[in-house]
């Protein structure tokens, strides 16, 4: 209905063109023309905000010269968004497949979800087969499944690959293809004319880590070269195969046949999948694309293009001020890191010294004690004071710094690891994104070989970056503060190493934070903003590290933006009448001390009104994204416990409480 819509109004086509483009009968698209009259999404012009997905299809479809888009709602329905990316694409593959098809299918969430969601009947003669070999039973989504349901529902016939998608060597690989029944399987495979694509991100919680594929391998044999992973292989940002220890052992589809299949269909979406989406995009691993508007719209300000509504027809859009170059106290780009590194000690040389041969890490001059658990955190540089500035005593005695927005290599995060070592183990608190996973994780195991017992705890409190149900996928931002301060006040009361853990890790379950930008931050190296946002829209749910939103809005005052933000965080924490919270009312950079408190004046009301008391509340700039005009609100729902380690005396550059 939306498409026909679209084209007959929009795009002026005649009714029997439209019903040539979408494969359907004239008479159908009269009766969606009427059904969208009749529900008021068509007046005499479509309504630019009920069609602002298809204008991103229509972008997206644009760009990556793609054969067919499908983009749905990022929220609506009442139903997780893979189940509703399964819907759709099942309404996709209704629309295209054909008697005669040899339908290939990979695995995991969503690839399940569109197979139950597939209701197309009439069709004859059609083969469903695996993509790849089996993984673990021990998910509901393995390749087995999901080819069995969609052949099910098609009424096709459903060919296996009898072999494990990972193989323990080469030449076990090399022996199972030989094999006469594998062998026939395998030419089954190389016979699809379409392939049904789930995208995978690198997370924890991906589907490829959940499917087994990486136990056993050594993480940093991919962690710098791979963003994502499809049908089973590791992709680089531009969809190149990543050539790590697993590639010789897997049994199933490679790229370059992948590439060679007529229809390639893409259903993934959520904000953790925009690098990994967008590098198969690149690389032209997919010609269909099924996602959500967010991810679309995220995945477009990637390649530099700028999303808005549907523009009418002899009305050019009013061109958007642009900042050219914005001045800074800067010598050279590269050195900035360094520069800051260095002008912090000295500043705070009462309370931070270098780590010896680890010019990228900090330790608190108090040094570790005898039997305490030592705290390591750390991240990217732009988040100043975010991290050494919560480096000191009663919070962290060490921190690892990266590039801007990049995560610190190994090697400074184990030196960080050294030197907070107190024999007690140490606690690792970092923010949920990729690399930083991926490079603490290997300094752990560099540690642990050295006899220290290291645990992880990783922060995930942006509510905006994905949905509750997916809470493992969210990013850590401003919700660190709290996360190092309760952490580092229960280190600092000399409880054991596993306490530590649970205790931080209530913590960052119990900080919810989202972020609005009125004007986008600045490249150190090109002097430019990162991004375009119109003078009369803010960005709602933006990140740390210098990326749009998760959607676009109408610039509104102080008070209706509180409301925003504060609407989806009580929603989520849902805080009963007399509950205590610690809050955080954060600037991105830019903003002023004067509108922090206008918007702190605000987020008291709604609060009193609500029954919630604040506990504590901290103002000013805690954890930025370079110079980004623009706040995060944080609000951590306290307990007992949780109200006297925030109430622990601590010292550092950043935040001094005493008793």
């Amino acid at each position: 209905m939306l498409w026909a819509a679209w084209l007959y109004y929009e795009e002026g086509m005649t009714q029997g063109d439209i019903a040539a483009q979408m494969g359907v009968s004239r008479a159908s698209v009269n009766a969606y023309l009427a059904d969208a009259r009749a529900r008021g999404i068509v007046s005499i012009e479509i309504d630019p905000d009920r069609f602002r997905a298809l204008s991103i299809a229509q972008s997206l479809q644009d760009h990556f010269n793609l054969s067919d888009c499908l983009v749905i709602p990022s929220e609506g329905g009442g139903s997780p968004l893979v189940d509703r990316l399964g819907a759709a694409g099942a309404q996709l593959l209704a629309r295209t497949a054909q008697s005669g098809d040899t339908i290939a299918v990979t695995w995991g969430r969503t690839v399940l979800s569109m197979a139950d969601s597939v209701r197309t009947g009439g069709l004859q003669d059609l083969r469903i087969v695996q993509a790849t070999g089996g993984t673990t039973a021990k998910i509901p989504w393995t390749p087995e499944a999901c080819a069995t349901t969609l052949a099910d529902a098609l009424g096709a016939r459903c060919i296996p690959i009898s072999a494990p998608a990972i193989v323990s060597s080469p030449d076990m690989r090399t022996l199972l293809l030989h094999e006469p029944v594998i062998a026939e399987q395998m030419k089954v495979l190389a016979e699809a004319n379409r392939i049904i694509l789930g995208i995978s991100s690198l997370r924890p919680e991906s589907t490829i880590h959940s499917s087994g594929f990486f136990d056993a391998v050594d993480a940093q044999a991919y962690a710098n070269a791979a963003v994502g992973s499809i049908a089973g292989r590791l992709i680089s940002a531009t969809g190149e195969v990543v050539d790590g220890p697993l590639e010789a052992r897997t049994i199933g589809i490679d790229l370059n046949s992948l590439g060679k299949i007529p229809c390639r269909i893409g259903v993934a979406g959520g904000m953790d999948k925009v690098q990994a989406i967008l590098a198969a995009l690149r690389g032209r691993l997919v010609n269909v694309m099924v996602t959500d508007a967010d991810t679309a719209r995220a995945i477009l300000a990637s390649e530099g293009r700028d999303i808005d509504a549907p523009k009418r027809a002899g009305k050019p859009a009013a061109a958007l001020p642009e900042r050219v170059r914005v001045k800074k106290f800067l010598n050279r780009s590269q050195d900035a890191v360094s520069e800051t590194i260095a002008g912090a000690v000295l500043a705070h040389e009462e309370l931070l010294a270098p780590i010896e041969g680890a010019p990228r890490a900090l330790k608190a001059v108090t040094g570790p004690r005898p039997g305490k658990v030592g705290l390591v955190i750390g991240g990217g540089s732009g988040h100043e004071p975010g991290f050494f500035g919560y480096v000191g005593a009663g919070l962290a005695d060490a921190v690892a710094i990266g590039n801007v927005f990049a995560a610190p290599p190994p090697d400074p995060i184990l030196a960080a690891t050294l030197a907070a070592d107190g024999g007690a183990g140490v606690l690792h608190i970092f923010g949920n994104f990729s690399g930083d996973v991926m490079n603490f994780e290997m300094a752990a195991e560099m540690a642990a070989a050295r006899g220290i017992p290291v645990r992880s705890v990783i922060t995930t409190d942006d509510i905006a970056s994905a949905p509750v149900e997916t809470r493992a996928a969210r990013r850590g931002v401003a919700g660190n503060v709290f996360v190092f301060k309760i952490a580092g006040a229960a280190c600092d009361r000399m409880l054991p190493l596993e306490r530590c853990v649970e205790l931080a890790n209530r913590a960052t379950q119990r900080c919810f934070t989202m972020g609005i930008a009125l004007e986008p931050g600045t490249s150190l190296e090109t002097r430019r903003p990162s991004f375009r946002i119109g003078p009369e829209k803010m960005e709602i749910g933006v990140g740390v590290h210098g990326e749009r939103g998760i959607a676009s809005d109408r610039l509104v005052g102080a008070d209706e933006a509180t409301d925003l933000v504060v609407d989806r965080i009580l929603s989520e924490m849902a805080p009963a009448e007399g509950d205590r919270v610690a809050l955080l009312v954060n600037s991105l950079g830019s903003t002023p001390m004067m509108e922090l408190y206008i918007i702190n004046r605000r987020l008291r009301q709604r609060l009193r009104a609500r029954g919630v008391m604040a506990h504590r509340t901290l103002i000013g700039h805690y954890y930025t994204s370079l110079d980004m005009a623009g706040m995060s609100i944080t609000a951590m729902l306290l307990d007992d416990e949780l109200a006297s380690l925030l109430d622990h005396p601590c010292h550092s550059p950043a935040w001094h409480h005493a008793l």
